[in-house]
């Protein structure tokens, strides 16, 4: 296996939004994908990207992708990576490309003077909390994630 992790191009849009979509369906959660490749690409490759994505492939055939974004942390005083999304086809699944995605992501971390690497997994996903926990990712247990979307974060933006 000739392992390479790089970053995204363009070009590779379409196997973005592809991994995407294979990763919203294992979480079962497909009905919930709204954008599209060209939307995608202009997010991360348009005049003001937002996010970065990297890319695990053997021998030139992809095998998964990270998508990661700053942010920032008050108390640290500096810049975090979060990794939105982290995906592996299925059959290419303990062959190293998860962990090399990872393990890219905390150099970069490193390298950019961040002061950590954080990312949600879904509670029901034990295989991918073992995955984690075995690399010395810990849980961040007292917290608990909030959103605003649709209609609420209409209704939010016009109390304004």
């Amino acid at each position: 296996m000739a392992l390479l992790i790089r970053a995204a191009v363009r070009e590779d849009a379409p196997l973005i939004f592809r991994f995407i979509c294979d990763l919203a369906e294992y979480e079962k959660l497909r009905h919930e994908v709204k954008g599209d490749a060209e939307g995608l690409a202009e997010q991360l490759f348009g005049p003001r990207p937002h996010t970065e994505v990297l890319i695990a492939e053997d021998d030139g055939a992809p095998l998964g992708f990270a998508l990661f974004f700053h942010n920032f942390s008050t108390f640290e005083g500096r810049p975090g990576i979060y990794l939105e999304d982290l995906f592996v086809a299925p059959e290419a699944r303990g062959k190293g490309a998860g962990k090399a995605l990872l393990a890219r992501l905390a150099a970069l971390a490193i390298e950019r003077d961040c002061a950590r690497l954080e990312w949600a997994v879904l509670n029901w996903n034990t295989p991918a909390i073992d995955f984690y926990r075995s690399l010395g990712a810990r849980p961040m247990d007292e917290w608990t994630v909030n959103r605003v979307d649709g209609e609420a974060l209409r209704a939010l933006a016009a109390s304004e």
